[in-house]
């Protein structure tokens, strides 16, 4: 990609990612006409020189009070106002007068969103787990895990609502104080019930860049990764934060995930089923390091018994096919992003449910 093509990249994310935003269509269109803005887009690494990046680094210099006058716009930030012919005179100043925080972020940034959402996927798909193998104790560890928040899933609230009315419960018992995750459930498949409930034995994120739940800069740039008018992932965004403090649990900086993939398993205690997660990491990687990813999970599947768990592009959780048939969604749902959750065991891919990248759907296969 070359500067040429960043002004196409962010009028592309603004139309089509950001329909449900506005106020980040109106920042993609002026970002793409602004010298300013499409220098910063250029810093970034290859792997991460998305417009998404751009907007989230933004929107961090808003949550600092750092730019009041683009908060104004910020609902996240308490303001109201819609985009109108003073936003670009906002931006402006902001790129201006931020250029430095900018460019931190926008060369060792990366987009983390770590969505909770997510646990209305994977719940079920460890619960398949589960069923495959026969374990009832899960060893988790999370590819590309940001801050760790999934690995709290087990501290999740699941309300599963069919379009007939019907509600289900799963996950956590019903708390304020847990992080709450309200999923559609679409499709003649009903909720999967595992053979024997299961439970997380142990904890364990990588990521060449962990966000420590604990330090206030690594957790607004959580926030910041956001849309900022959803008010109800932030605040699932702080109850998973603080629910994950009180866990065990463990994150390691690694420059390469992949490599330490096999010391995690020989850690880990007997008796343990180990599940590799990743979601909506390999969207990040290039195609030698899925390469090695791929080969990595089937020598020690072979070897250690690795489940892996994977929601990604379907060209990327299922590359060798055939794919399910994508879902016919109502008129009222989006099928941006379709994700398709899959399992891999001893070298054979089974798809399990297609959802939205935030665990707003699921269809189970």
């Amino acid at each position: 990609m070359t500067r040429d093509d960043l002004p196409q990249l962010l009028r592309r994310f603004g139309r089509d990612e950001c329909a449900q935003e506005p106020l980040y269509t109106a920042l993609c269109e002026l970002a793409a006409d602004s010298p300013e803005a499409l220098a910063l887009l250029a810093e970034a690494p290859p792997e991460q020189r998305k417009a998404n990046l751009l907007l989230a680094a933004l929107h961090e210099r808003v949550l600092a009070g750092a730019a009041p006058a683009l908060a104004a716009y910020f609902p996240s930030a308490g303001g109201g106002r819609s985009p109108d012919a003073s936003l670009a005179a906002a931006l402006a100043a902001c790129l201006s007068e931020q250029h430095v925080a900018l460019l931190q972020h926008l060369r060792h940034g990366a987009t983390q969103t770590n969505e909770v959402g997510r646990a209305a996927a994977i719940w079920p798909a460890l619960g398949a787990v589960a069923a495959a193998t026969g374990a009832s104790d899960i060893a988790l560890l999370d590819f590309g895990c940001s801050a760790g928040l999934n690995l709290g899933l087990d501290e999740v609230v699941l309300r599963y609502r069919s379009d007939d009315g019907t509600e289900q419960l799963r996950g956590a018992p019903a708390d304020a104080a847990r992080p709450e995750v309200a999923c559609r459930w679409l499709g003649a498949a009903p909720l999967p019930e595992p053979p024997a409930r299961w439970r997380l034995v142990a904890r364990h994120g990588l990521d060449p860049a962990p966000v420590d739940v604990n330090d206030p800069a690594g957790l607004r740039w959580l926030q910041a990764c956001l849309w900022p008018h959803d008010a109800t992932r932030r605040e699932r965004l702080q109850r998973a934060a603080r629910r994950l403090q009180a866990l065990p649990h463990r994150l390691q900086q690694a420059d390469d995930c992949i490599a330490a993939i096999a010391p995690w398993l020989a850690g880990l205690p007997a008796g343990v089923q180990p599940v590799l997660l990743t979601s909506w990491v390999l969207y990040y990687l290039n195609d030698a390091d899925l390469a090695r990813l791929r080969a990595t999970v089937d020598a020690l599947s072979q070897r250690h018994g690795l489940a892996w768990l994977c929601g990604d592009l379907a060209r990327l959780s299922a590359p060798e096919g055939p794919w399910p048939p994508e879902p016919l969604l109502p008129a009222d749902l989006s099928a941006s992003s379709l994700t398709l959750w899959t399992l891999r065991r001893q070298g054979r891919t089974q798809p399990l449910a297609w959802s939205h990248p935030h665990g707003r759907w699921l269809q189970w296969l």
